[in-house]
């Protein structure tokens, strides 16, 4: 057990359970008044209103009417539901339970007899139940709602919530398999994987694991598999563009075993591997973890952003190749960061390596929260690392590309993927194996372990992130010696890193891939480890091309950027000296409280105001100007402003 009482996160976890889930569970009911916006300019977006909750109520026979929204529009409600879980399992809430229990009561209606459950098909065409596994997500909702249900058992021991994803599974499995008559092959958007293996994990029933491992076995040994499916089906598509999609985009197009490079739709492929290190962490499978292990070097060393982002086209919202990381144009959706985080916690089950904590960390204080304002009621489905009001209005490429969050989404797949990640956020902290427990996350919290013996208790006291010291007072009443391994963060290359022990330095403790190794007897042992907190310039990789002569800074966890609020128009315009000292302060009143770096740059303003468009001499002439940086998960809170996280460096 974990109780989180870090005051940054405790206000983010309080934002979730008072504000964003009342004001989530309104608008799938469709009792509030908001402006549901496209996620970018596509006709096909279905953006009038959500009516998911609507729909379950149609298809358990409580309403009448016609199904609308998203074949996968179900999921925005299982999401709520796990989400809604956690912050129960965290604080009891007799008001939030009673609205639980009334969705659980809701979905088991709508579950048909066999434990089908899809409201889409159940309202609108039933004959078409597996036949279209492109576009259908039907699995993918499946996943969900296990994943949902299973946290909501786990948080108040509801034996419905529990039947109905056995039930589910039972039918899932009774249709697909490697036996005569069932389907051979998977579902175009993965989940279902993670979601059997969550209850797997919770029953201990083996058949979960099998129907898991079966996804994950048959995915792209047949790369023609969904198109033959769609000419089978012979009727129109359920999401139009999806039906041309290749088999990449589906991961489809190689065993996952064989695949070594993040192909495709983002969330996807990290959903996809989100499972596969589940399995190979539960089974010892090597040939699994090595697959994980090319798949993770691919996208944290290629692919992905300095903000913890993937995906670098709007285009099926997908990566791309090898060092392509435009700032303008990517896509950076909130659930692929979300995704992998999920993702990174599975990679420390199968090894310790705090690496894999690192990019946790990366994506969790910067894209993931800037999928949320402040406010908890408006949300970015696509997080740039630049951004131009006038051009995501005018520019047809760079729709997607919002400068201030909607209050809802005509696909709303992020606001509750991200509502159940910080509800959850306990699960992340530490990894337990054995003797062995690793500190993953800087969070003020209690950890309460039950072990042979007696229990072993861990308090971490910290600011961090807004200071550098983190203790962990170790009371271990168990009788055998506890090991605590202390991530030293990746960003602190370069910068010192103290550890000690009883107030002495540690200087014969191991240390080995990114963590600090402390062994701690029976009794109480206080271990502080100390980061040296500085702003710090990063710099890309040459072959980014988006980024060569620029710099991007940082503190600690947070990535910085510049906004319009504080530096004018033009960012593109800005220029930090290599030389510039850079400062740090904390603005108490600024956004909820942030430390914000100021140093002192240079703005390159025309020559001459009234020249043309390209002369034969340097046309920039460079005046000074004070340069004002904020934590990148703030930016947008203060109205319709540019951004950007790259600044030129001269």
């Amino acid at each position: 057990m974990i109780q989180i009482t870090s005051p940054f996160w405790k206000r983010y976890q309080d934002l979730v359970k008072k504000e964003m889930l009342p004001y989530q569970w309104k608008v799938l009911n469709d009792a509030i008044q908001i402006r549901i916006e496209k996620e970018r300019d596509d006709d096909e977006i279905p953006n009038e209103k959500s009516h998911a909750i609507e729909n379950f109520r149609i298809a358990a026979g409580e309403s009448s009417g016609e199904h609308y929204g998203w074949v996968f529009q179900d999921s925005d409600v299982y999401k709520w539901l796990e989400a809604a879980a956690y912050a129960l399992r965290r604080d009891p809430d007799e008001e939030l339970k009673k609205t639980a229990d009334s969705v659980v009561d809701l979905i088991a209606k709508a579950q048909e007899p066999d434990g089908y459950i899809g409201t889409y098909f159940t309202i609108m065409e039933p004959d078409r139940k597996f036949k279209r596994l492109s576009e259908s997500h039907e699995l993918y909702c499946a996943g969900h709602l296990m994943e949902a249900c299973v946290a909501y058992y786990e948080a108040v021991k509801s034996r419905k919530a529990l039947q109905i994803a056995e039930k589910l599974a039972g039918c899932i499995d009774g249709h697909f398999g490697p036996e005569e008559g069932k389907i051979h092959g998977a579902d175009g958007h993965e989940e279902v994987e993670i979601g059997l293996m969550r209850l797997y994990h919770l029953t201990g029933e083996e058949k979960y694991e099998k129907l898991a491992q079966y996804f994950l076995s048959i995915r792209g040994t047949d790369p023609d598999f969904l198109k033959k499916q769609n000419e089978m089906d012979g009727k129109p598509p359920l999401i139009k563009g999806v039906k041309s999609a290749p088999p990449a985009y589906f991961q489809m197009h190689l065993p996952v075993s064989k695949q070594d490079t993040a192909e495709g739709h983002a969330v996807r492929v990290v959903y996809l591997f989100t499972a596969l290190a589940d399995l190979a962490a539960s089974t010892g499978d090597r040939e699994l973890s090595d697959a994980c292990r090319r798949l993770w070097r691919n996208i944290t060393d290629k692919r992905m952003y300095i903000t913890g982002g993937i995906g670098s086209t709007v285009r099926g919202e997908a990566f791309t190749l090898d060092y392509d990381l435009p700032n303008d144009t990517m896509y950076c959706e909130t659930c692929a960061s979300v995704g992998l985080i999920f993702l990174a916690r599975q990679m420390l089950r199968i090894e310790p390596d705090g690496e894999y904590a690192d990019v946790m960390e990366r994506a969790l204080y910067n894209t993931a929260l800037a999928g949320m304002a402040l406010d908890g009621k408006h949300f970015f489905y696509v997080n740039p690392l630049e951004a131009v009001p006038e051009k995501s209005r005018k520019d047809p490429g760079k729709s997607h590309v919002k400068c201030v969050r909607p209050q809802w989404l005509g696909c709303a797949c992020c606001p509750p993927n991200l509502a159940r990640l910080l509800m959850s956020l306990e699960d992340y902290i530490y990894t337990v194996k054995d003797s062995v427990i690793l500190a993953n996350l800087f969070i003020r919290s209690e950890l309460t372990l039950e072990a042979e013996g007696g229990r072993i208790e861990i308090r971490q006291e910290t600011e961090y992130p807004k200071e550098g010291e983190v203790r962990f007072h170790i009371n271990n009443q168990s009788e055998h010696p506890v090991t605590l391994g202390i991530r030293v963060p990746g960003w602190t290359e370069g910068q010192g890193v103290s550890l000690s022990s009883q107030g002495d330095e540690v200087l014969d403790s191991r240390r080995e891939k990114g963590y600090w190794y402390v062994q701690a007897g029976k009794g109480e042992t206080d271990v502080t480890l100390k980061l040296k907190m500085e702003p710090k310039r990063w710099h890309a990789n040459p072959l980014v091309s988006s980024d060569i002569n620029k710099t991007a800074l940082s503190m600690g966890p947070f990535v910085y950027c510049l906004e319009e609020a504080d530096n004018g128009k033009d960012l593109h315009c800005l220029v930090l000296p290599k030389d510039a000292e850079l400062r740090y302060e904390w603005k108490e009143e600024l956004l909820c409280g942030v430390g914000t770096i100021q140093a002192d740059g240079l703005r390159l303003m025309p020559s001459d105001p009234h020249g043309g468009l390209y002369c034969g001499k340097e046309t920039g002439k460079p005046v000074p100007q004070k340069l004002s940086f904020i934590p990148y998960y703030a930016w947008a809170n203060r109205g319709e402003n540019e951004m950007r996280v790259w600044i030129h460096e001269t």
